[in-house]
């Protein structure tokens, strides 16, 4: 539980939204896109700003995979998203080759010097040199960044040995969509927090974090990054499954529980996060709970944690028959559901915010099960 407090913490005092280590491909681009889109659908960003975000965000996914080095690090790329008192932020990170960063800072530096009609002039010039189109155009990704925001980009590089670096691009963009660059003149930027970021979640197997309201629309997306994450890795059918299963229970218990936007922003935000350690899945979720739930909640999950195998099959078949169509979906059956799928106890643990709020975190672990 000490992890999720670190975790919790660190995504609170960064207002950081969204976390993702890993892989950057075709197929889990999509939810990594739509999940910053379902977030944004409730907010008060402005439809054109909506939409160059997303596209500053669709190019910032194609850069990370076209210059990642996939034979070694594809796995050490992030995707991040937080907000700002304004807008939102989004920022990558991904290991390059040592020899390709002179290169690249000197396209950004001369981007970044160039005034927003210079960059228009610029991306036309770019499209109609053959010479540069041959050769892949990797510089016109980050001039389509540039010109999606009318602003600069923020980036930084950080060498890992002599021959690799890592590679850290942001940006800031307001309720209307126009970058904010945050340069020297400015609030610095600070890459090394995403480098850090991402060697922690390398430290503690993490695959995501989620920490923002859990909507049915988000929930969807979580569950289909997972799902193509695990595809992907060719993990075990079986194991497959179950992982998916406690993932859908787990989120819907945060959902039955949560007592809604407004109180999460002043007293705690919801988090969910995947961990892979020594072939076990973690799945663990925090969210405030009114504190006149929690006796009955923690007696629930003390009865459950009572149980084996048969006795959570009998647990469960009562649960069943003592649901009406008014009945809700979660309820002992979900919590239940969990602990037979896991084939392991739910560790949970409740912390007191005031007197209305507690803070209820629940890990679930799948592994392999034995008979």
């Amino acid at each position: 539980m000490e992890l999720t407090k670190r975790i919790r913490d660190k995504m609170m005092k960064g207002r950081l939204m969204f976390v993702y280590r890993g892989g950057v491909t075709n197929e889990n681009s999509i939810p990594l896109l739509m999940l910053l889109e379902k977030e944004m659908e409730n907010s008060e960003f402005a439809h054109v700003g909506r939409k160059r975000l997303f596209m500053f965000v669709l190019e910032s996914l194609q850069n990370v995979s076209r210059h990642s080095d996939h034979n070694e690090h594809a796995g050490m790329s992030i995707v991040v998203y937080s907000k700002t008192e304004t807008g939102y932020t989004v920022a990558t990170g991904n290991v390059l080759p040592a020899k390709n960063v002179n290169e690249l800072k000197r396209r950004l530096e001369e981007i970044n010097k160039l005034h927003p009609d210079e960059i228009r002039d610029a991306y036309r010039k770019m499209l109609s040199d053959s010479e540069f189109s041959d050769k892949g155009g990797a510089g016109l990704g980050l001039m389509e960044m540039a010109k999606k925001t009318g602003n600069k980009l923020d980036y930084a590089f950080f060498p890992m040995g002599k021959d690799h670096a890592y590679f850290v691009l942001s940006k800031t963009v307001n309720s209307v969509g126009i970058g904010e660059h945050l340069g020297s003149a400015e609030k610095p930027f600070q890459g090394k927090n995403i480098s850090q970021l991402e060697r922690l979640m390398a430290s503690s197997y993490i695959f995501f974090i989620w920490s923002a309201h859990i909507s049915p629309d988000v929930e969807r997306e979580v569950l289909t990054l997972t799902e193509t994450k695990l595809t992907e890795e060719e993990v075990e059918l079986n194991i497959r499954r179950r992982v998916f299963s406690v993932l859908i229970e787990i989120l819907e218990n945060v959902a039955k529980y949560s007592p809604g936007k407004e109180p999460e922003e002043r007293f705690g935000m919801p988090v969910a996060m995947v961990r892979f350690e020594d072939d076990v899945y973690s799945i663990t979720t925090g969210n405030l709970i009114r504190n006149d739930n929690v006796e009955e909640l923690r007696n629930k999950l003390e009865l459950i944690n009572k149980n084996d195998k048969m006795g959570l099959k009998e647990l469960f078949r009562t649960s069943i028959s003592g649901q009406t169509i008014r009945s809700e979906s979660t309820g002992n059956m979900g919590l239940i559901d969990m602990a037979r799928k896991s084939g392991s106890k739910l560790v949970y643990q409740f912390e007191q915010i005031n007197e209305l709020y507690s803070y209820y975190t629940l890990t679930v672990k799948v592994e392999e099960m034995t008979d």
